[in-house]
C-alpha cells in the first residue's frame, strides 16, 4: 500500500507539473596536475583514445517539483503525531465566504481540505480566489480545495457556462474535453486544486436521481466521455471519479438511503465499472466512493468495504487516492447500524480509503458530529490495531505530496 499510494503522489505531482526538469550541464575533465596540485606543464592534449578515457559520471537531472514534494512530505511526516496524521485525512466544510472563519476552522481542527459548496462561493472569480488563498493557515502545507462542479445541474460557481452532462451525453465526444477544459481553467483560476466533477455512473432511466448528471447512457458512451472529461482537466485541476462502484444499478438515491443491487460480480465489470477503468486510464487522481451496496460482491456499503478497495486497487489497477462521498449520508440512510459517526470513520479507514469527507454545517453537533472525538477514536483504533498504523503514514503522506507540490512548482 505504501508503494501504491507513493507512487499515486508522484503521479498526481507530476500532472500539474508545467514545466521540465532542468538537467545539469556536463561534466567537465580536470587536466593533469604534479603532485602540489598545479597543472603539470609538460602535459599533452588529453587523449581522444577511448581506452584511455576515464569514465565520466552521467549528468544527474534536478529534483523536479514531484521529487521534492515527495521529500518534503517525509521530513514533515516525521514530525507529525498520530492525531496529526488523522486529522489531516479529513476534507471538510464550513459555511460562509468569511477567509478568517476558514482559517480559524482550519487552525482548530487541521484537516487536509475543505470542500466548497454553494455557500462559500461569494460573487466573481477573484474573489473566490481570495478566499482560498487566504483560509490556508499555513503557507508551507496549504489546504487543498475542491468542489462539486459537474456542470448542469450541479453547479457551485455560475461562471462555469459550459455544458454540462446533461448535455454532454447527447453532443459529440470530443465537445465533453472541451467543456471539462474550460471549467478546470475556472477553476484553478479560483484557486481550487480538485474536481469531484467526473461522473462515471451509468443510467438510461430518466427516472433516477443521477440520470441528468451522467455522460453517457450506455457504458461505452459513458465510458468515452468520462475519459475525455479527465484529459480536459489535466494539468489543471486534479479529477475525481465518482459514485464508485457506480450508481444505476440500485434504485434510490445515496443522500437518503442505502441503495441496493443483487448485480454479480461480472456483469458489473462489463457495465458499471467499464467508466471507472476508462477514467483510470485517462489519468484521473482521485476516486470517490459512493453508499452503495451490491451485495453479490459485498453486504456492506462499497465506501466501508474491503473487497471494494481492493477491486479497486487490484482489478482497476488505481493507484490514487481514495476519497469517501460525504460520511454524514451513512447517518442519513436511518440504518442503525451507521448512526456512530467515528465507527463509520473506522470502518472506511480499515476498509483503505484515503481521505474522509464531510459536509458539515455550521454547528457540527446538530447532526452528531465532534471532531476532536472522532480523531481520538480513530488514533485508538490505529493504536489497538483495528487500522493499520502504516496505513495512516500511507494515507498522510500521499495527502501532503499533493499539498505541498503547488508549492514546490512556484519555488526557483
Amino acid at each position: 500500500m505504501a508503494g501504491r499510494l507513493l507512487a499515486a503522489a508522484a503521479a498526481i505531482a507530476g500532472l500539474l507539473v508545467t514545466a521540465g526538469c532542468a538537467h545539469a550541464g556536463p561534466a567537465g575533465v580536470k587536466p593533469p596536475t604534479s603532485a602540489g596540485g598545479a597543472v603539470s606543464p609538460s602535459a599533452g592534449p588529453a587523449s581522444t583514445d577511448p581506452g584511455t578515457l576515464e569514465a565520466q559520471p552521467a549528468p544527474q537531472p534536478e529534483p523536479g517539483p514531484t521529487e521534492r514534494a515527495q521529500a518534503w512530505a517525509e521530513v514533515r511526516l516525521a514530525q507529525m503525531s498520530l492525531a496529526e496524521k488523522v486529522q489531516s485525512l479529513f476534507v471538510l466544510h464550513i459555511p460562509g465566504t468569511d477567509a478568517s472563519a476558514f482559517r480559524a476552522f482550519a487552525e482548530q481542527n487541521r484537516p487536509g481540505g475543505m470542500i466548497l459548496m454553494s455557500d462559500n462561493i461569494p460573487s466573481g472569480t477573484a474573489a473566490l480566489a481570495g478566499l482560498t488563498t487566504a483560509a490556508s493557515p499555513d503557507p508551507e502545507l496549504p489546504l487543498l480545495f475542491a468542489v462539486d462542479q459537474e456542470g448542469g445541474v450541479v453547479s457551485r460557481l455560475d461562471a462555469d457556462t459550459a455544458p454540462g452532462a446533461d448535455q454532454l451525453k447527447h453532443d459529440s465526444v470530443s465537445d465533453t474535453y472541451t467543456s471539462f477544459r474550460s471549467r478546470a481553467a475556472l477553476l484553478r483560476e479560483a484557486g481550487i486544486q480538485i474536481n469531484f466533477g467526473v461522473v462515471a455512473d451509468v443510467s438510461a432511466d430518466p427516472g433516477s436521481f443521477i440520470y441528468d448528471r451522467v455522460l453517457g447512457i450506455d457504458p461505452q458512451a459513458a465510458a468515452e466521455r468520462v475519459a475525455q472529461a479527465v484529459r480536459g482537466e489535466s494539468g489543471l485541476v486534479l479529477s475525481t471519479l465518482k459514485h464508485f462502484p457506480g450508481h444505476g444499478a440500485g434504485v434510490g438515491d445515496s443522500h437518503q438511503l442505502i441503495p441496493q443491487t443483487a448485480l454479480s460480480r461480472a456483469n458489473w465489470r462489463e457495465r458499471y465499472g467499464r467508466p471507472f477503468a476508462a477514467g483510470i486510464v485517462a489519468g484521473a487522481e482521485l476516486v470517490m466512493l459512493g453508499h452503495l451496496e451490491y451485495s453479490d460482491v459485498d453486504a456492506q456499503p462499497a465506501s466501508l468495504s474491503p473487497v471494494w478497495h481492493r477491486i479497486l486497487r487490484d482489478d482497476l489497477n488505481f493507484h490514487g487516492v481514495i476519497i469517501s462521498d460525504d460520511m454524514l449520508m451513512l447517518q442519513h440512510s436511518g440504518i442503525d447500524e451507521y448512526r456512530n459517526p467515528s465507527e463509520n470513520a473506522i470502518r472506511a479507514l480499515a476498509a483503505g480509503t484515503t481521505a474522509l469527507l464531510y459536509v458539515l454545517p455550521a454547528d457540527p453537533s446538530t447532526v452528531g458530529i465532534d471532531l476532536g472525538a472522532m480523531v481520538a477514536d480513530i488514533v485508538a483504533a490505529a493504536l489497538t490495531g483495528r487500522i493499520d498504523p502504516a496505513q495512516v503514514d500511507d494515507a498522510a503522506r500521499a495527502l501532503l505530496v499533493m499539498r505541498r507540490t503547488p508549492v514546490e512548482e512556484k519555488l526557483p
